[in-house]
């Protein structure tokens, strides 16, 4: 028998009654001026709906308005927004504004601060408060609900003890997942070395067509292989079957080094008129909102044809399809592509400047061998990527579980 379950036995062999939170708590009326609210201090929405769950103090001081006050041991309920499940346990004494209700505690004789975060953190809170929220692009809670929410009131030598065992889950849970970060880290940095130390030619000193280095001729892509930019390709044109396509901005967000399915498709008719891809090309994302994402590439490796959208090219070519993708994502590609980068809000690479931009280029069989060695890394690195955030949603679930269980107790009785 655990010591929860000594504990419940021992202290409310009857079972656990329940109350409402207004029997236990109220929401704070009290106003404070902003102006006598400092950077420590202050807790604004804004400050706090980046964060799911937490403490921490405001980068934020509001110069102007009025701010709901809150003491150390409230707990705080983001009024706004309730599906983003915002609760908080005030850490220090300060104030908020009109978009995060503050939950005080009347009697903590009865009730721990702690143990209402929980509480209040719970699915079964979140599911009522929704329930009740008002609104439909963007609902808010409403107060009165709230307020009138029923839960159970155990023991605070109970509530003490279940609030040890969520803390040292949350800790245990979430040094489990700076290890697990910490390790993938570790591969990417590790990869990223051994993919420049391969294609480590000096190939920015090489200024002419043919000049070799260590056996190794450097050319520029254009003298390679040729560009073709993408044609009008929108997200409406999609269809559920039909022929494979690739958006521009999809290279980015859903694709890796190389691919042999597409995510998305668009009619046969579409298709006739649109730009397509082969078997081998490199697909360019030609348009981005950052330098990063500029110039980002999938080798195609699928055995149809693709169509491919404006705002991307394709570059066909005899090199092994995977060793120039993955020499876009060398420092060395980097380097020159900074240089042909044009515009400011949106940023673009257009493909002649691509042309212009330097590739070692090796036998065929010494191609292969780079990509041999970095298809190992680059399958250790995704799978980590991948398990990690398995890992930790696995981790979330457990906890809520144990939390929602922990939470429950079947014997309550009607009211406190």
């Amino acid at each position: 028998m655990s010591r929860l379950d000594e504990l419940i036995q021992e202290l409310c062999p009857d079972g656990v009654p329940n109350c409402s939170l207004s029997d236990v708590a109220e929401y704070s009326k009290l106003r404070t001026d902003a102006e006598l609210v400092d950077d420590t201090s202050y807790v604004g929405v804004d400050n706090l709906l980046p964060n799911k769950q937490g403490k921490r103090n405001s980068e934020y001081v509001p110069t102007e308005g009025r701010l709901t006050a809150f003491v150390c041991g409230d707990v705080l309920i983001g009024n706004i927004r309730p599906y983003l499940k915002k609760i908080w346990l005030a850490t220090h004494d300060g104030g908020t504004n009109g978009d995060v209700l503050v939950i005080h505690i009347k009697d903590r004789n009865k009730v721990q601060p702690e143990y209402l975060y929980y509480v209040l953190s719970s699915d079964a809170f979140f599911l009522y408060d929704m329930q009740y929220a008002k609104g439909a692009k963007m609902p808010r809670g409403n107060k009165d609900a709230i307020m009138d929410y029923k839960f159970s009131v155990p023991p605070l030598e109970v509530q003490s003890e279940i609030v040890r065992i969520l803390d040292n889950f949350t800790e245990l849970t979430a040094e489990l997942t700076a290890e697990l970060t910490a390790e993938l880290t570790a591969r990417k940095k590790q990869y990223e070395h051994y993919r420049n130390k391969l294609f480590s030619f000096n190939v920015l000193n090489c200024a002419t067509v043919g000049n070799s280095l260590n056996n190794i001729v450097v050319m520029p892509l254009g003298e390679v292989g040729i560009f073709t930019r993408g044609s009008g390709l929108q997200k409406k044109d999609f269809t559920q079957t039909g022929v494979g396509c690739i958006h521009y901005g999809q290279i980015y967000t859903h694709y890796g080094t190389y691919a042999n399915r597409t995510k998305t498709f668009v009619s046969q008719e579409f298709a006739k008129k649109a730009r397509k891809a082969k078997h081998g090309d490199l697909i360019i994302a030609t348009t981005s909102e950052n330098d990063e994402d500029v110039c980002k590439a999938v080798a195609w490796l699928g055995d149809e044809d693709i169509a491919i959208s404006s705002d991307a090219c394709f570059y066909t070519h005899s090199l092994e399809p995977k060793y120039v993708a993955y020499y876009f994502q060398t420092e060395q590609f980097q380097k020159q592509k900074r240089g042909f980068i044009t515009g400011t809000k949106v940023r673009r690479v257009n493909t002649s400047d691509l042309a212009k931009i330097k590739i070692p280029v090796p036998s065929i069989e010494e191609q292969r061998r780079i990509v041999s060695i970095l298809d190992k890394f680059d399958m250790l690195t995704t799978s980590i990527s991948e398990g990690l955030p398995k890992e930790i949603e696995l981790r979330r679930k457990q906890y809520e579980y144990y939390r929602n269980q922990l939470l429950s107790f079947p014997d309550n009785k009607a009211t406190a």
